[in-house]
C-alpha cells in the first residue's frame, strides 16, 4: 500500500510541476490565494471523465472551445451537459463563417492541447463568452492545463478572472 501511495503522490507532483499547469496555478494565486489545482486519479480529458473523476454533476464541468472566424480566434466557455451553438455564435459575433479551431491552432493560441484547455493562462488574450446556463451551479470546474488537473471556482470569479462576457450560446 505505502509503495501505491508514493507513486499516486509522486504522479500529482509531477503533474504540479508542468508548465502549462503551473501557468494557471499563477493565474488563480494571483486573482486569488486561495485558489488551487486538483490533480486527479483518473483523467478529466473529457467533460464526462471530469465530472465521474469529481463526482459532481456533468454541467458543472467547464468546456472551454475555441472558435474560430476569419483569422481572428474566440474562446466559450460552456457547460459540459450542452453543446455550444454555432448559429448564436454567429448573431453574437456578427460573422457568417465561425467554426471549431483544429487542434494545432487551439494550441499554437492557448498553450494548451485539447483536453486540457484552461478557462485562464491562454498565451494569447482572447475574447471569452460564458454561457449563461453555468450559473445554475455555485461552483463549476475547469481545466487547468492538463487533462488530468482541473480547478473550482465560483462562476462569479469565473466571471471576473476571464473578463468573460455573459451570454447565451449554447442550445
Amino acid at each position: 500500500i505505502w509503495y501505491f501511495n508514493f507513486y499516486k503522490n509522486q504522479k500529482m507532483m509531477d503533474l504540479l510541476k508542468k508548465d502549462t499547469v503551473k501557468r494557471v496555478d499563477f493565474c488563480l494565486k494571483k486573482f486569488k490565494k486561495n485558489l488551487k489545482i486538483i490533480t486527479l486519479n483518473t483523467t478529466a480529458r473529457t467533460a464526462r471523465e471530469a465530472a465521474n473523476s469529481l463526482k459532481c454533476d456533468l454541467g458543472a464541468i467547464i468546456k472551454s472551445l475555441v472558435f474560430k472566424s476569419n483569422g481572428e480566434f474566440i474562446i466559450c466557455l460552456v457547460p459540459g451537459d450542452k453543446k455550444c451553438s454555432l448559429n448564436k455564435l454567429k448573431k453574437i459575433l456578427l460573422k457568417k463563417d465561425v467554426s471549431m479551431a483544429g487542434a494545432d491552432e487551439v494550441k499554437k493560441y492557448t498553450g494548451f492541447s485539447i483536453g486540457g484547455v484552461a478557462p485562464v493562462a491562454h498565451l494569447k488574450k482572447f475574447d471569452i463568452l460564458i454561457d449563461k446556463s453555468l450559473n445554475r451551479f455555485n461552483f463549476v470546474y475547469g481545466a487547468a492545463g492538463h487533462p488530468d488537473c482541473v480547478f473550482k471556482i465560483s462562476y462569479k470569479d469565473l466571471i471576473k478572472i476571464t473578463n468573460g462576457l455573459e451570454k447565451e450560446i449554447t442550445e
